[in-house]
C-alpha cells in the first residue's frame, strides 16, 4: 500500500518528513510520498506567535488535508501538536526521539555559553519558556524576539543581532548543524517544551491500514515520555507559548518526570517531579501537574498577558 504523507516545506520539516517515510519503506509495504502544505504558522513569520495564536499553526492545515483525504497520515514537531487531536485523527505513532535539550548558540567562530554573554547581551528566541528561563539564570540578559527557519535565525546570528541564539538541539543535529552549538543547558535544570526533540505521526481516525503501518516504527520509550509529558501540559490547560518546561526520562519499568512553571520575567519558577515504577505516564503527568499546581504554578500561568496566550483555532 502507497502512502501519501503531508508535511510543511521548511528545510528541517522535509528532513523529518523524509526520515519518517524512508523508515516506513524500509518496514515494508509500499512506497511513500511527501505532499508539502504549507501552514498558517509559515506564512506569517513576521508576527511573534503569541499574536497570531499559538495553537494549531503549523497543524491545522495539515489535518484539514487527513481529514479531506488529501494525504494519508501527516509528520509533526510534537512540541506544536496541539494536546487536544483534531476529532476524526489521532496520534497514531511516536517514532524514537532526537535529543530533547535547549542550546545555546553563538556566531559562527566564537563559543558561547550562558555564563559567557557579557553583561546586557542580546538572545533572540520567540519561544516564552526559553525567555523566562534565560531570565532566570541572567537577569541581566536583553531577550528578544526572533522567528524564522533554522537558516534564516542563523543567518540573522552571523550577521551581528542577536548576540546568541536559544534553541533546540534536536533540529541542528538533523540538519546535520550540531557543530554550531556552544551550550548545550542541563536537560532536568532547563527543561525542555513538553515533547520537544520529538515527532508525532497523525493519521485519521479508524483508518486500521495506515494505523497498522505507522506502528512499525514507533518507539515506546519515547511514546510513553511523551504522553506524560503532554499529559502535564493538557492538566495546566498550556500550549507550547506558555513558561512551561517537561521532561519525562524512561527507564526500565517505569518513567520519571519533571515539570516547570515559570513566571514571565523568570523570577520566580516553579518545579516538580515524580517517578512511576508502573509505566502509567497519563497518570503521572496529571500528578506532576496537580503538584504543580498546589504549589502556586495556577497564578505564574494566570499573570502570563492574554496576548501572550495561545488562542484555540477558528
Amino acid at each position: 500500500m502507497n502512502l501519501k504523507l503531508g508535511t510543511r516545506g521548511s528545510a528541517l520539516a522535509l528532513t523529518q518528513s523524509r526520515g519518517v517515510a524512508k523508515a516506513l519503506e524500509l518496514a515494508g509495504g509500499g512506497r511513500v510520498e511527501l505532499e508539502v502544505i504549507q501552514t498558517s504558522g509559515d506564512r506569517e513569520q513576521d508576527r511573534p506567535l503569541p499574536e497570531i495564536g499559538g495553537k494549531g499553526l503549523f497543524t491545522r492545515e495539515l489535518d484539514r488535508a487527513l481529514l479531506e483525504g488529501v494525504v494519508d497520515l501527516a509528520v509533526h514537531s510534537l512540541k506544536d501538536l496541539p494536546t487536544s487531536v483534531e476529532p476524526g485523527l489521532e496520534l497514531a505513532c511516536v517514532p524514537r526521539r532526537e535529543d530533547p535539550r535547549d542550546v545555546l548558540v553563538g556566531p559562527r567562530g566564537g563559543v558561547s555559553t550562558l555564563q559567557s554573554l557579557p553583561p546586557g547581551a542580546t538572545v533572540g528566541t520567540s519561544s516564552l519558556r526559553r525567555r523566562a528561563l534565560a531570565l532566570a539564570f541572567r537577569p541581566d540578559l536583553v531577550l528578544e524576539s526572533i522567528r524564522g527557519n533554522i537558516d534564516t535565525r542563523l543567518r540573522k546570528l552571523d550577521g551581528g543581532a542577536p548576540d546568541a541564539l536559544i534553541m533546540a538541539a534536536a533540529g541542528l543535529r538533523r540538519l546535520g548543524m550540531a557543530d554550531r552549538i556552544g551550550e548545550w543547558l542541563e536537560q532536568t535544570v532547563w527543561l525542555p517544551a513538553p515533547g520537544q526533540g520529538a515527532l508525532g505521526i497523525v493519521c485519521r481516525l479508524g483508518d486500521d491500514r495506515v494505523r497498522e503501518r505507522v506502528r512499525s516504527i514507533a518507539h515506546e520509550p519515547s511514546e510513553a515520555a511523551v504522553r506524560g509529558e503532554r499529559a502535564l501540559l493538557a492538566t495546566l490547560e498550556g500550549g507550547c507559548q506558555l513558561p512551561i518546561g517537561a521532561l519525562g526520562l524512561p527507564y526500565q519499568g517505569g518513567l520519571r518526570l519533571w515539570g516547570i512553571v515559570a513566571s514571565p520575567d523568570g523570577r520566580r519558577l516553579v518545579r516538580a517531579d515524580l517517578t512511576d515504577p508502573t509505566s502509567h505516564p497519563d497518570e503521572l503527568g496529571r500528578r506532576v501537574a496537580e503538584l504543580l499546581l498546589s504549589r502556586g504554578a495556577g497564578e505564574l500561568l494566570a499573570s502570563v498577558e492574554p496576548a501572550a496566550k495561545p488562542r484555540h483555532p477558528a
